[in-house]
């Protein structure tokens, strides 16, 4: 079995640790009618369309 050879610091091991917790950034995509950025598998804000259909009326 593996035996470490020199002690692991706190703060190396909770860095270590707090990587897997860290912010990522969304996924964007643009939208196939107007060409607006969005959240991919969403509704369009800007013009209420998902996958070539009118989901939302947007006056």
């Amino acid at each position: 079995m593996a035996v470490p050879k020199k002690k692991t610091s706190k703060a190396k091991g909770r860095s270590r640790r707090a990587s897997a917790w860290r912010i990522r950034p969304g996924g964007r995509s643009a939208c196939s009618r107007c060409g607006a950025v969005k959240r991919p598998h969403r509704v369009c804000g800007n013009c209420g369309w998902y996958r070539d259909r009118q989901a939302i009326d947007i006056e």
